[in-house]
């Protein structure tokens, strides 16, 4: 084919399937699933590279991962466990917090370091061509191995304590914890393209992290949320607190790691029944799941539309 013949073979292409095409939702998720998958091992490169900023010319390293979560829970214990009672109608009160804490930890960190995701990679966004999706997802595997770090001190304490729940309720720990990666990737994706054009959008995810960690039992068990509705005469409280998807996943968190949460006591003689949990707990964590996953396609969509001008507006 001589170089005319090749010239009005391209002129002879439809220019929007070509240049603008539109694709359905499912097969963009998909391409862009493949795109990430076939660029996995730059993936895993950006997440040890991620680890190693946050941690750089660091002498503790890793341990930092803890320090915050174990200052926090310290904070916890002393100010509401101690000085507000808490801890007396909560049995275990340092494992219950601590559990809490691990999970939300998870979800905040891969929504605040996804948000500010694009931006921190800017010189290579403008430098080559890559799936934008991987930058947010880089965050997402840094959080999760801090979460793993955190994770396992967790559990040795319940060890430690002779507390670890070898029953069914284990199964309880990896759904909750793929709750949040869900919410928070969702998030993620959504947040760092409109943080794109919008740079107020960074903070405003502080914000409202601090409001929504207040709204989950973390400090306070279910209980409180139940009492509460029930001096108030408010029977859809409970149903409305639950709309928060971080607070069904850190109740299926707590139900899986603090076995003490399950278990009656007996407190000046007299016997105290175990912490409740909302009822149909099992069939809210499924819906819970199957609209995160939603959220993710409609995130990833969004975030697949805005993508085209972060060069320029970067």
């Amino acid at each position: 084919m001589d170089k005319q013949q090749r010239v009005a073979h391209v002129e002879a292409l439809p220019f929007e399937r070509t240049v603008a095409g539109r694709v359905g939702v499912f097969a963009g998720l998909w391409r862009a699933i493949r795109d990430v998958v076939a660029r996995r091992e730059l993936l895993a490169l950006l997440v040890r590279r991620e680890l190693k900023a946050r941690y750089k010319d660091s002498s503790l390293g890793f341990l930092w991962s803890l320090i915050k979560p174990l200052t926090m829970l310290l904070i916890y214990f002393v100010a509401i466990g101690q000085f507000l009672g808490a801890a007396r109608a909560i049995p275990d009160f340092a494992i219950f917090v601590y559990a809490g804490l691990t999970l939300w930890a998870l979800y905040s960190e891969i929504v605040v370091t996804g948000t500010q995701s694009i931006l921190a990679n800017a010189g290579l966004i403008k430098k080559v061509y890559l799936p934008r999706e991987i930058f947010p997802l880089a965050a997402t595997g840094s959080a999760f191995v801090n979460f793993g770090v955190q994770f396992l001190i967790l559990v040795a304490a319940v060890v430690a304590l002779g507390q670890f729940p070898l029953s069914w309720n284990l199964l309880y720990i990896p759904v909750a914890v793929a709750i949040a990666a869900v919410y928070g990737i969702a998030l993620a994706l959504l947040l760092s393209a409109v943080n794109v054009y919008l740079r107020d959008i960074q903070y405003l995810v502080e914000v409202g992290l601090l409001v929504f960690f207040w709204a989950s039992p973390i400090v306070y068990s279910w209980s409180f949320v139940v009492e509460a509705g029930e001096r108030s005469d408010l029977p859809w409280l409970e149903s409305a607190y639950l709309i928060n998807p971080m607070s069904t996943a850190i109740l299926a968190f707590q139900r899986g790691i603090w076995a003490a949460g399950s278990q009656e006591r007996v407190i000046g003689g007299v016997v105290v029944p175990p912490q409740p949990w909302p009822a149909d707990l099992d069939l809210r964590l499924l819906i819970t799941f199957l609209v995160g996953l939603v959220l993710v396609v409609i995130a990833q969509r969004v975030f697949s539309r805005l993508q085209g001008n972060f060069a320029q507006e970067i």
